[in-house]
């Protein structure tokens, strides 16, 4: 069988798309680090650029300078953009941004039924924020990102099964010892689940693609509680995930914002991940929704 090389960017200024569609239009040759090229999950055999759609700009001007990773996968081929693969091939936790997965669990397991059906019903504790303080349906708890309705969906779907669906579509390092109401969570002396950002955008991919297995019903309803916005050029959907103090550490805060976006000028699964004092799951966000902007995809 024959050897493939998996060529991924590695360092922050150098982006291109990745492709094994045409062998020989536009080639970018890249050097390839060996330990990134070794743990990469990613294929590919030649680096070229072949989209008309100018994204490794977009993503180097609003890139500059910050410290995180984002990976955006073509769903209709093999080209792949990476920004510092470094980041983009650690793992880390996922915070809110597993409420995608938590979500088809419980639909999956008849726990959800619809959006619009209520989904959390308010125990009277009044928390931090004050969307949480009330009763909601799914779009309003996945909207508000609502972290005790979630914990409340995970204890339904009980230890085994979720680790059944975790090994299943093969999440991240699969380990959600530390409990079923938080392991998703950066919590002070236990370990969470972790995922590169990579893991992220390739599972994000074969789920638009239909490749893991859910049924229509499940993405349908996911697919309504991700969307974020439609514009006349696309219509995007995501989900962030904020976590402080990661592993403990003070200051090491994390943003997430992982999704899909399907427009007229391309089709992507993306994720995105910043990292330091000021990240946050909105300045993820507002960063891929600028960087889509830009290179008209949005």
């Amino acid at each position: 069988m024959q050897n493939r090389s998996t060529l991924i960017i590695t360092c922050l200024a150098a982006i291109a798309f990745i492709t094994t569609d045409s062998p020989v239009a536009n080639e970018i040759n890249i050097k390839s680090d060996e330990n990134n090229t070794r743990n990469s999950k990613i294929d590919s055999s030649i680096i070229q650029s072949t989209r008309k759609i100018d994204l490794k700009s977009a993503i180097k001007i609003n890139m500059n300078n910050i410290n995180g990773a984002l990976v955006i996968l073509d769903l209709q081929s093999n080209d792949v953009v990476v920004y510092d693969s470094s980041v983009a091939l650690s793992r880390n936790t996922p915070c809110s941004s597993f409420k995608i997965w938590n979500t088809l669990f419980g639909i999956e397991n008849g726990i959800i039924k619809s959006e619009n059906d209520q989904f959390y019903k308010w125990d009277g504790e009044k928390r931090f924020l004050p969307e949480w303080n009330k009763d909601l349906s799914l779009q309003e708890a996945f909207q508000f990102s609502c972290v005790p309705a979630y914990q409340n969906l995970a204890k339904k779907i009980g230890v085994e099964s979720m680790q059944n669906w975790i090994n299943k579509i093969n999440y991240g390092d699969k380990d959600i010892s530390s409990g079923i109401d938080q392991f998703w969570l950066p919590r002070k002396g236990k370990k969470s689940i972790k995922i590169s950002p990579e893991e992220q955008a390739i599972l994000m991919k074969k789920l638009i693609n239909n490749q893991l297995g859910f049924s229509d019903k499940s993405i349908q309803i996911l697919k309504k509680v991700m969307h974020y916005k439609t514009t006349d050029k696309g219509s995007l959907y995501g989900k962030t995930g904020s976590g402080q103090d990661v592993d403990d550490v003070q200051d090491n805060n994390i943003g997430w914002y992982v999704g899909y976006i399907i427009g007229n000028n391309g089709k992507y699964a993306f994720s995105c991940l910043l990292r330091g004092k000021n990240a946050s799951g909105k300045s993820a966000r507002d960063l891929v929704n600028q960087i889509l902007i830009d290179s008209n995809l949005l």
